[in-house]
């Protein structure tokens, strides 16, 4: 209704999705399409999965996503293995992630679990998890003196959940934070989450 009451007039998707009706978000054919993927493309990087979900926003019909989707695989514009191997690698080389992350991070951009699952482990093959987890202490806690770092409980409980976060698994979290503990004993009563649940 308040819609309505500024003038707003809306047309919709093929699924029932409303869009505005005065050209900002007009429905493309086939060759406009695809020459809206290709500028999509050109920015950044995407999966199968999350092109099909912008062009259907877009699309005069699902058939033109279809076709859209199966020329971008013919001239090599698309393709989820590479894809999930870039962004795999990147986040090891930039940001130093573990690979239960790195693995939800890549099914969160809608590629296959079992390949993002295969890739992070051909990615990670031969990677020094314990290595990883303490360039990730010494780079977040850079500032801090190595005698003062975790001197408070609350630190150390603080450090642990942002490293499960980062995607790295318990064993290796609480071998080494004991390594900067003032007191390492305190890491004995952390009670480690399932490894199941870890990887989610």
């Amino acid at each position: 209704m308040r819609n309505r009451q500024r003038g707003l007039r809306f047309q919709y998707t093929p699924d029932g999705k409303p869009i505005m009706a005065d050209g900002i978000s007009r429905l493309l054919d086939a060759p406009a399409l695809f020459a809206y993927a290709v500028k999509l493309l050109a920015g950044r990087a995407h999966s199968t999965g999350e092109l099909r979900e912008k062009l259907r926003r877009r699309a005069g019909s699902a058939a033109a996503v279809d076709l859209v989707l199966s020329r971008l695989k013919e001239n090599g514009y698309l393709d989820d293995q590479k894809f999930a191997e870039n962004f795999a690698s990147a986040r090891l080389a930039n940001d130093k992630l573990g690979k239960a992350r790195v693995a939800r991070d890549i099914r969160q951009r809608r590629v296959a679990p079992s390949l993002a699952e295969r890739t992070v482990r051909k990615v990670y093959q031969g990677v020094n998890e314990e290595s990883l987890i303490e360039q990730w202490v010494r780079r977040k806690y850079r500032l801090t003196p190595r005698e003062g770092l975790f001197e408070e409980d609350k630190d150390m409980a603080a450090a642990y959940r942002r490293l499960l976060r980062a995607g790295f698994r318990s064993g290796e979290i609480l071998r080494v934070l004991k390594r900067f503990a003032r007191n390492p004993d305190l890491l004995d009563a952390i009670d480690p989450p399932d490894e199941a649940l870890e990887g989610n």
